[in-house]
């Protein structure tokens, strides 16, 4: 017997065959990839947010990012 609407399609009329499903579950780990994200750029901010800008000055200088000269005119900029 067919569908109520006659057409024989039963659900796979209004997914389009399923082309929409996939299209939706492709939304939905976008979402949360997207989610993740911001998770994570939000918890690395409160992990700095203890840190005066003279130990990030410390931490670039011990990583090698800048060198003694750029750290020392840096963290004379910060005393002003």
């Amino acid at each position: 017997m067919h569908s109520v609407c006659g057409w024989g399609y039963g659900h796979h009329i209004w997914f389009g065959g399923g082309i929409f499903m996939i299209i939706f579950w492709i939304a939905v780990i976008v979402a949360l990839v997207y989610f993740m994200r911001h998770l994570s750029r939000t918890s690395a901010g409160r992990q700095n947010a203890g840190e005066t800008p003279v130990d990030i000055l410390k931490k670039r200088y011990a990583r090698g990012e800048i060198t003694k000269e750029q750290y020392d005119r840096m963290k004379e900029d910060l005393k002003d």
